[in-house]
């Protein structure tokens, strides 16, 4: 009988926050609040899912893509006091929630259940988890719940720097340095951001020795030499034996789409925010000296602008979650049959959909696991659990394409955010042409050419053009980028006139404080 298994992965991925506190030395910074409202509404919530699933003896298994820059984030400690600041604000405001909602029944209700949502996040993540959300995640690997797979150091678009071979290794060295540095281990995969793919990718990732990827469906569909296969429901191969593994179209459109199960009328509207409904004066305590309306999370509509219900979405979520697991187990029961052999399915899930644009997505989750374990048709499983045939699989050419845009990566560089390319790519020839001009620097030039790397590293985040082109926060991407490549240029220019500022640097290495055991070296042409 023929194994049907089922993969999720969920990527988790943060563009990095350069400034602790905004320009008016206020602890609300706007962008902080991308960060913690990740925090509050996913990543408490999903380690809270996991260890009652552990409790329960539910057997469950998942992959998680939890990028270097959103690790090195939950681990900083002003990060970490700044989130207690987030939650006591949100807290602090739910005592004026109760007084202004104190003649409507339904809207007290829900406002009394955020609150004890805000409060149980503050005991969750100071005494159960003390503020080190990673290491708990970490633990779950170690019991082999969870397959931790490295990506790139910044999350960037690597078709973009195909002819700049060092670029491809210092973004997946230094990513796979992260994996090591945070869950002592690299595992055996990589995933690759916005599942930008070329030929010459697969090249860097097996000189890594990287054992496999996952690619959008068009590398495979489209592929030369795929004749005879399995479809997406079975692994391939490349040319360097490096593993394919091909996502199911379906998902998360499935879920997110127009007609997606999030779009259900008795879901909570997400975008229907007090913080963004109510008069500027009732919110001054709650902003403080912030001028940027911000999510508060207290939110009391359903799609239909009615009041939320929380019976009647548990309720849809039930038949939602009944639905997605009898579809996949369809698919996977049908390619087992028609190809008499086992059978796996990739589906990727970002991780704002398990919390943040979809209230409920965390609970249908949930209920997808129980069902999985309940029925015992199909199993889940994940990507190194089946690439025990590597070497004997399907030899195909995978198409050259990606998962984001309409399927190119068109809309991390287009008319909007084009300007970006031309300057990161200025620094990264100058950092590569740095490495070989100081092959074993020590001491402060060692600490500055490493500044150098970290800069540009930063500058090639697929954040920036992302942000541009969705229109959120745009100027604030664009100084983000701005401050990276301008820092570079400084490190540039110090070491062609041989004078460092060390008090600059110390500056730097502390606003910038990521990748600190990072070598320069990740650079340097191999020889």
């Amino acid at each position: 009988m023929s194994d049907k298994k089922l993969i999720f992965i969920i990527v988790a991925e943060q563009g990095f926050i350069s400034t602790l506190q905004d320009e008016n030395n206020d602890s609300l910074n706007p962008q902080n609040e991308i960060l913690f409202g990740a925090i509050t509404q996913t990543y408490i919530p999903l380690l809270n899912m996991l260890s009652k699933l552990e409790n329960e003896k539910i057997p469950f298994k998942l992959s998680l893509v939890l990028s270097p820059v959103t690790c090195t984030l939950l681990k900083n400690e002003e990060i970490q006091r700044l989130y207690i600041e987030y939650l006591d604000r949100r807290i602090a405001l739910g005592d004026e929630e109760l007084e202004r909602n104190k003649n409507d029944s339904q809207l007290l209700d829900l406002c009394r259940k955020q609150i004890t949502a805000f409060q149980k996040c503050r005991v969750d993540f100071i005494d159960t988890y003390k503020q080190d959300l990673v290491a708990k995640f970490k633990e779950f690997v170690k019991k082999k719940y969870i397959e931790i797979i490295p990506t790139a150091a910044t999350y960037a678009y690597l078709p973009q720097y195909t002819s700049m071979a060092e670029a491809l290794n210092a973004q997946i060295e230094t990513g796979l340095q992260a994996s090591r540095h945070f869950f002592s281990d690299t595992g055996y995969g990589f995933y690759l951001p916005y599942l930008g793919f070329t030929e010459e990718i697969e090249e860097r990732l097996r000189a890594y020795n990287v054992s496999y990827t996952i690619l959008d469906t068009k590398a495979l569909l489209f592929s030369e030499g795929y004749g005879g296969g399995k479809g997406i429901f079975s692994p391939v191969r490349g040319n360097r034996s490096l593993v394919f593994f091909t996502r199911d179209p379906d998902t998360p459109s499935d879920i997110s789409g127009n007609s997606g199960f999030m779009t259900a009328s008795c879901y909570k509207n997400q975008q229907s925010d007090v913080g963004y409904d109510l008069p500027g004066e009732y919110l001054e305590s709650f902003l403080g000296n912030c001028k940027i309306r911000v999510q508060t999370l207290y939110k009391y509509r359903n799609n239909l602008g009615q009041t939320y219900s929380f019976e009647e979405a548990e309720a849809q979520v039930e038949k939602d979650a009944l639905a997605f697991y009898q579809a996949k187990k369809a698919k996977l029961e049908e390619a087992a049959s028609i190809l008499n052999d086992d059978a796996q399915l990739v589906c990727l899930m970002p991780a704002e959909l398990l919390g943040q644009t979809w209230a409920e997505g965390l609970s249908f989750f949930e209920q997808v696991i129980r069902l999985v374990a309940k029925d015992g048709a199909i199993t889940l499983s994940s990507c190194n659990e089946n690439i025990q045939k590597q070497y004997s699989l399907t030899k195909i050419k995978p198409y050259q394409c990606g998962g984001s845009g309409t399927g190119y990566g068109e809309d991390l560089v287009d008319s909007s955010n084009s300007f970006l390319i031309r300057h990161v790519r200025t620094a990264t020839e100058r950092m590569i042409d740095l490495t070989g001009r100081f092959p074993s620097e020590t001491g402060l030039k060692a600490r500055l050419l490493a500044m150098g790397a970290r800069e540009v590293l930063l500058a090639q985040s697929g954040e920036w053009p992302k942000m541009i082109h969705e229109g959120k926060d745009p100027d604030w991407a664009e100084r983000s980028f701005t401050k990276n490549i301008l820092s570079f240029t400084n490190v540039f220019d110090s070491l062609a006139s041989n004078t460092v500022s060390t008090e600059w640097l110390t500056n730097m290495e502390k606003d910038h404080a990521i990748f600190p055991w990072l070598n320069y070296r990740v650079f340097a042409r191999k020889k």
